[in-house]
């Protein structure tokens, strides 16, 4: 069974269903907004050099 922040997470966002807005509160570093690129059958988000090794977490905003 998913725990609460990981349903929140996946609310409805698959294809074919409608998006609904959910608000996350999140501590951080830094925050970058990037548009995804094309590659091959999936996206990618280029990020800075110094993020190497770090954890991120991406969040879609539409």
């Amino acid at each position: 069974m998913a725990s609460k922040g990981q349903a929140a997470a996946s609310g409805g966002q698959g294809r074919g269903h409608k998006s609904r807005s959910v608000k996350f509160e999140l501590y951080g570093l830094e925050i970058v907004e990037k548009q995804v690129a094309a590659s091959g059958k999936s996206g990618r988000v280029y990020l800075p050099m110094d993020w190497l090794g770090k954890r991120v977490k991406i969040v879609r905003l539409d």
